[in-house]
């Protein structure tokens, strides 16, 4: 039974498969003192999670309104989509022929736009938002619309507590590691597509726990709008999310635990969140085009830094070196870094690995048959991110080979699926019997993440 302050339990209860409160009420297995505590215990949490997302969103609203246009995330681009909606009017925009803001006056520039997303984040941003040409003091009402975007994101992430009902330790293991990710903050109070794609893919996993646990239909629809407002968002949305819920839902139909009718709606909803991805392939030949403004911003950059003219790296050699760049790039760094921020490094991937072992661990408990919700979600969404990050390096290779470029491996397109990592080192955790050994990895999860908010980088965007 669950019981708060400590982990020492069955793994099949550690994820909710017990429903205590239909315990208490049908079978009164639940004596008075105990449900209380349980309430309470609750209570707290809530309380918790509460606290952390009001520290989230105003730390986050003050990036927004301190952040310097120019600095980190491609804002300028993306306030440029928007403006470009906003002054033609147009649903699908020739992305060839969208122009750049200029960052100081925001009247638009000959400078092409580079980025290659659907339209349409940036459209209802365009629809809810004042003119943004010409108004470059306009631009904090769509940063302060991407806190809340993002704010939405974590209170999911946060909301599965109250469905797992992790004892307090492990509850702490969870929420931390979430509140500290460096780049969540400072992105959320940027204008940034990663934003909404961060919301869709919390409402998506927290609608998978709700779903594995109770079969309900309405948290079977609210997985798929998770992952329509995801994959709209971006390609990686789509990849990630699509493939968290996919197995997710592949697993529960296999296991006949939902209708079989849900299916088709599953297709239904799957194609839909392709749809944008479709209509660019046939229109450009790619879902993610080389557009004439892609083409020029990576032929400039590699060209500033010699990377054109450089020797081309092998592909396991570029495979270690995106590995490496997406280390660096979760604490992103406009200076440079001193022994102690590279020795800081560590914790971040001494924290993967672990999650890695817990994985693992989930996943052999899915081959025996005690899968619990927590190792479906785990396994279904480290499935997601193994095949993601592998496309992911061999596009960045691709233009590495043909231009040079070495800048492709953003930590910050993986935010949909941000909840893997502290959940798979739960899933660690439930596996090992209380000793020392526990003790030590329980601490290190919950204070790992504050020492690298602290000392990862001398300078966080």
């Amino acid at each position: 039974m669950l019981v708060n302050g400590g982990i020492d339990i069955p793994n099949e209860c550690l994820m909710n498969t017990i429903d205590t409160e239909k315990m208490s009420t049908n079978g009164n297995l639940l004596g008075p003192t105990q449900e209380q505590a349980t309430k309470a215990s609750a209570q707290s949490d809530w309380r918790v999670c509460a606290f952390i997302l009001l520290l989230f969103i105003v730390a986050a609203a003050l990036s927004a309104v301190r952040k310097d246009v120019t600095r980190g995330f491609d804002e300028v681009a993306h306030a440029s989509y928007v403006a470009q909606l906003q002054r033609t009017g147009e649903v699908w925009p020739d992305l060839n022929e969208m122009r750049m803001l200029d960052p100081s006056s925001f009247h638009f520039t000959g400078a092409r736009n580079y980025l290659n997303h659907p339209p349409f984040y940036y459209e209802l941003l365009a629809h809810l938002g004042p003119n943004l040409e010409g108004h470059p003091e306009a631009i904090i009402f769509y940063r302060l619309l991407n806190v809340a975007f993002a704010a939405s994101g974590l209170a999911a992430l946060f909301a599965i507590q109250f469905v797992v009902q992790l004892p307090r330790p492990a509850f702490y293991a969870y929420v931390i590691p979430l509140a500290c990710i460096p780049i969540l903050a400072p992105i959320a109070g940027a204008v940034n597509n990663d934003n909404a794609a961060f919301a869709g893919g919390g409402i998506a996993t927290l609608a998978a726990f709700k779903l594995l646990s109770s079969g309900n239909r309405a948290w079977f629809i609210a997985a798929l709008c998770g992952l329509i407002i995801a994959a709209w968002a971006k390609l990686t949305g789509l990849l990630l999310v699509g493939g968290m819920t996919s197995c997710v839902l592949a697993w529960s139909f296999w296991q006949q635990r939902l209708p079989s009718r849900w299916i088709l709606l599953f297709g239904l909803a799957t194609a839909l969140a392709s749809v944008p991805y479709i209509v660019l392939f046939v229109q450009y030949g790619s879902p993610t085009p080389n557009t004439l403004g892609q083409i020029t911003m990576v032929k400039t950059g590699a060209h500033a830094v010699g990377w054109d003219s450089a020797v081309r790296m092998s592909p396991i050699a570029y495979a270690i070196h995106f590995v490496w760049m997406f280390v660096l790039e979760w604490m992103p760094s406009l200076e440079s870094r001193s022994a102690l921020n590279y020795a800081a490094l560590s914790i971040p991937v001494v924290a993967t690995l672990l999650a890695i072992v817990g994985l693992v661990i989930s996943a052999r408990h899915m081959i025996h048959g005690s899968a619990s919700p927590l190792d479906i979600v785990v396994v279904s969404g480290g499935l997601a991110f193994a095949v993601t990050f592998a496309i992911h390096c061999a596009f960045g290779y691709e233009r590495h080979i043909a231009y040079g470029w070495m800048l492709d491996a953003y930590p910050r397109y993986y935010l949909p699926l941000a909840a893997i990592i502290p959940l798979a080192g739960i899933s660690l955790l439930s596996a090992i019997k209380p000793s020392r050994a526990r003790a030590i990895l329980t601490g290190f999860l919950i204070v790992g993440p504050i020492i690298f908010r602290l000392i990862g980088a001398p300078l966080s965007i």
